[in-house]
């Protein structure tokens, strides 16, 4: 337990006030004798662990937003409520870091202070409910959405060494408060158990990077080339997606591929749609009411025709660029249509760029009629057949033979003993490892991976040797020139020596200085305690 408080500052009770809700002065928490027990350190070391699981919650938030645009759309698919959950997500996650973490820096200036760290119940419920909700959070994350858990392994090689650097230089900081508690505490137990968790923890942090890797840890010479784009949908940040809008705001971001989804009318003419049903991305409900959940395909191309492809971007917002948009971009959004395959292909050639798609929907019982027609557009557009890439895989042979000059992509990954070479694929980007993917590179496979919004994750690919990457932020990774960070092995070493050194330095001056400071207070606070003891027997008699 920690002697009687040795502050009686101003400071001192407006830091009380706050965390134990009550407006008393340093005076009078002296006159009660109040003291820093068992009870309040376990308190305290909770707050600790809320404010570590908090901003592990805040990290993953931030991480999952490459991918939350996805979320949005399933969310639509199920409740046809289209809202920008990114905010729902990081607004709450924001307050509950926030206040943990006010809690926590109160907290630790009571203890610089002397003050007894008396945590309020309200706050001990708050605390309580905050480890519920990031605790629920993260389990649905895991059943719904398991696969952001690689998406958090692949973004510790972008973020490691900095986290490494910022875990080092947070539990170098706390040797202070750390220090001033143990040179206050009469239990030689808990002075001895505190000492060795914060060692053993700082050891842990010292050895870190032995740990650590990163694709991004290489010399500059050793850099591949930077990824070509392929533009998902377009450029569906900067116009409706799956138009011909879309296509041209995509090659004025330099993509190489303009990727698609195609769907083939009840009248058999094939057109650019993504969505089984029509509703997210057109105005069929205002057109058809009656026909608004039929799938896509039961449509002619007449009545499809018909329809807005674009006001529903200007309205929902599908993302923030769109309040950025020039008046002519917004007039030119609104007036799009569902373009046809034949379209797209058109537009394609003209702008020698190469068109990959998928077929849907797959299990349609009509999908082999699909795949002919389709093939019929695409021999007849008079496009180079090498601009086309080929993902759907059912009827694969049939295209080989009708097609020959398709270039055909795998959406997995290549099997042991291939009849065929695999020369390109197209997978999640959660799927392939840097390891993976520096083996395809040598064995001059072309490797694509979807969907890639973010800097640190393109930049972690770049450095990696991926050949393309598929996202809806064409016009954000343009701008690129150079990975977000690129750090020689022997640069990150002499790095990693110094912060520790210094880290070292600094906890051993702590400490010094706080127990020099103790000897100090002693004497004053025996004469107080004396003349305290004093006055409360003259009382008495």
């Amino acid at each position: 337990m920690a002697d009687p408080p040795g502050c009686c500052s101003t400071c001192a009770t407006c830091l009380l006030c706050p965390y134990s809700c009550q407006w008393i002065t340093a005076k009078k928490e002296k006159r009660k004798g109040l003291r820093t027990t068992k009870y309040d350190c376990s308190w305290f070391l909770f707050l600790f662990c809320v404010f570590l699981f908090t901003l592990a919650w805040l990290y993953f938030a931030i991480i999952i937003l490459n991918d939350f645009h996805n979320f949005s759309e399933f969310i639509f698919r199920q409740r046809k409520l289209w809202l920008d959950w990114s905010l729902v997500l990081l607004i709450p996650t924001a307050v509950l870091v926030s206040y943990s973490s006010v809690l926590l820096v109160l907290a630790l200036c009571l203890q610089l202070c002397g003050q007894p760290l008396k945590l309020h119940w309200v706050h001990k419920i708050l605390l309580i409910l905050t480890v519920l909700v990031v605790a629920t959070a993260f389990t649905g994350l895991g059943i719904k959405w398991a696969e952001e858990w690689k998406s958090a392994r692949i973004s510790l090689q972008a973020t490691g060494p900095f986290l490494h650097l910022g875990a080092v230089g947070g539990m170098t900081l706390l040797a202070w408060p750390l220090a001033s508690f143990i040179y206050r505490t009469r239990s030689t137990g808990l002075r001895v158990f505190l000492l060795l968790v914060y060692c053993a923890a700082m050891l842990a942090l010292y050895l870190a990077p032995l740990g650590i890797t990163s694709p991004c840890i290489m010399e500059e010479n050793q850099l591949p080339p930077k990824p070509a784009l392929v533009g998902h949908r377009g450029a569906p940040m900067l116009a409706p997606e799956n138009t011909l809008m879309s296509l041209h705001k995509a090659v004025d971001c330099d993509v190489q591929v303009f990727e698609t989804d195609v769907m083939v009318s009840a009248d058999g003419v094939p057109f650019l749609m993504h969505d089984e049903e029509l509703t997210r991305t057109t105005n069929v409900q205002a057109v058809f009411p009656e026909r608004a959940a039929l799938n896509s395909t039961a449509f002619n191309w007449t009545d499809l025709q018909r329809l807005d492809a674009g006001s529903w971007f200007l309205e929902r917002r599908p993302f923030p660029t769109v309040q950025s948009l020039s008046p002519g971009d917004r007039k030119e959004a609104a007036e799009q249509r569902i373009p046809s395959l034949e379209q797209a292909l058109e537009a394609a050639k003209q702008s020698n760029i190469s068109i990959m798609f998928d077929l849907r929907p797959e299990n349609h019982s009509d999908y082999q009629n699909f795949v002919n027609v389709t093939l019929g557009v695409i021999l007849q557009s008079g496009i180079p057949l090498q601009q086309v890439l080929w993902l759907p895989d059912g009827f694969r042979e049939d295209v080989k033979q009708q097609a020959p000059g398709v270039q055909h992509v795998y959406g997995r990954k290549r099997f042991e003993n291939e009849k065929e070479p695999v020369l390109h694929v197209n997978l999640p980007y959660q799927d392939m490892s840097s390891e993976e993917i520096r083996q395809y590179r040598q064995d001059n496979i072309s490797v694509n991976l979807y969907v890639v919004n973010q800097p640190w994750l393109f930049s972690v690919l770049w450095c990696s040797g991926v050949s393309s990457v598929t996202t809806n932020a064409c016009q954000v990774l343009k701008e690129m020139k150079h990975p977000i960070w690129l750090l020689p092995n022997s640069t990150y070493f002499m790095i990693w020596i110094v912060v520790d050194c210094f880290s070292f330095l600094i906890i051993i001056w702590a400490f010094v200085l706080m127990k020099k400071c103790s000897h100090r207070r002693r004497p004053a606070e025996s004469e107080t305690d004396v003349l305290l003891t004093k006055i409360n027997s003259l009382m008495q008699e």
